[in-house]
């Protein structure tokens, strides 16, 4: 039998097909909502009205509410002569569809928010219900997290920003409630000619570490670094450009430098959960009177034994005659300073997001990005908070890929 052959005829139109390429869309305007927190001792705003200015000159619309900025010391006026929309009704502003807040979202927001919408705020993994995250998914919401927020350079520039402010802080603090009007030792935080300089012990070698420490060299004290990361102690002595004292974490040389510090200051902290108590009670009973502990992991715990939260009002505590100052959230006390520098992270990050055409068009594009994300139109996909709370976890990746 003989076989087939192929049919060949000229009316037949063998021509190579164009590829249909992922074609980038047109820039999309963004429609942005600024509350003012219900947050206690929350005083910072997401942007600033000179941000919101390039924003609108961009085509962009901004509506704050009444008295937002005013714990930064920006008013309404200041807004409203950037372009933006000022509104007296809460309801109103959270009916944008892209929402920004300087605080995580609460249950007093709950009834607030809209279907479908877009937040970018910090979550603070610690304080985190399981309640909000429901209803949170409830609405289908794109949740957006300043902690997790990644730029190109692999950075975390929301929260370096925020260390930055508390370890320039810190040694501000510290010099503060070392005098004898505060019952400190009174004693010059720094060095003087002819007289020992004030001892400094650190413990953890981050951006809060690395930023104290510097600022404590420049006032002239005598500063020790602690950390079981050496690769972070040997990042510090780079960074710094000089060599300073280090450690690892090994309880009897920490004794024995807190027994004759001055201030003692604990930036040790988790990723997530708590962080770690490396200072017991007894290290603490064997300080000198007077000397003073800064505790700025006390939003995830602390890692003095002694510590417990305090507030911007009542900042200190005394035990064992030794000053404990427990207040999360120190950028919050500097909001202006803390309020430019989330503003010019979020400004560029908005731009960018509509020259993308949106959020979604964003998450696609941008792969570090995506780590910012905790939630996406209502799917969780932040691993820790699903085993935190036994919730389903949805993998962003295949999330995303799924809707192209």
């Amino acid at each position: 039998m003989a076989t087939s052959k192929p049919l060949i005829t000229t009316s037949f139109s063998y021509e190579t097909l164009e590829e249909t390429l992922d074609i980038k869309p047109q820039g999309a305007q963004l429609e942005i909502g600024i509350p003012k927190e219900f947050a206690f001792q929350e005083n910072r705003i997401s942007l600033s009205p000179e941000a919101v200015g390039v924003l609108v000159s961009n085509g962009h619309s901004v509506m704050v509410e009444h008295n937002a900025g005013l714990g930064s010391h920006y008013s309404d006026r200041d807004y409203s002569e950037a372009g933006a929309t000022i509104v007296h009704d809460k309801a109103e502003v959270y009916k944008a569809p892209l929402l920004l807040k300087s605080a995580p979202v609460v249950e007093e927001d709950m009834e607030l928010l809209q279907m479908n919408q877009t937040i970018i705020s910090p979550i603070h993994h610690s304080a985190l219900k399981a309640c909000i995250i429901q209803k949170l998914i409830e609405k289908r919401i794109t949740g957006l997290s300043f902690e997790n927020l990644k730029d190109d350079n692999g950075s975390y520039p929301i929260v370096s920003s925020m260390s930055e402010i508390a370890g320039s802080a810190l040694m501000l603090i510290a010099g503060q409630y070392l005098s004898s009007f505060n019952k400190g030792k009174g004693v010059l935080l720094g060095s003087i000619s002819g007289i020992p300089p004030t001892k400094v012990v650190i413990v953890g070698a981050g951006i809060v570490g690395e930023t104290a420490t510097r600022n404590a060299l420049a006032l002239g004290a005598s500063v020790k670094v602690f950390d079981n990361n050496v690769y972070k102690l040997k990042e510090l002595q780079n960074k710094l450009g000089q060599r300073v004292w280090t450690s690892v974490l090994e309880p009897r040389i920490l004794a024995k430098q807190l027994k004759t510090c001055e201030v003692a200051i604990g930036a040790l902290s988790n990723e997530y959960g708590r962080a770690p108590v490396v200072v017991t009670e007894e290290m603490v009973a064997a300080m000198r009177p007077g000397s003073i502990i800064l505790d700025v992991a006390i939003d995830r715990g602390g890692c003095f034994e002694t510590s417990h939260l305090t507030s911007h009002e009542n900042p200190t505590f005394l035990k064992h005659n030794v000053i404990h100052y427990c207040v999360p959230n120190i950028p919050s006390g500097f909001a202006r300073t803390a309020s430019q520098a989330i503003s010019n992270v979020l400004m560029p990050l908005l731009l960018t997001i509509s020259d993308a055409g949106g959020l979604e068009e964003m998450i696609w594009q941008n792969v570090n990005l995506r780590e910012g994300i905790y939630m996406f139109k209502g799917a969780l996909t932040d691993l820790y908070i699903s085993q935190k709370f036994d919730m389903k976890y949805t993998d962003l990746n295949l999330l995303i890929a799924s809707r192209r």
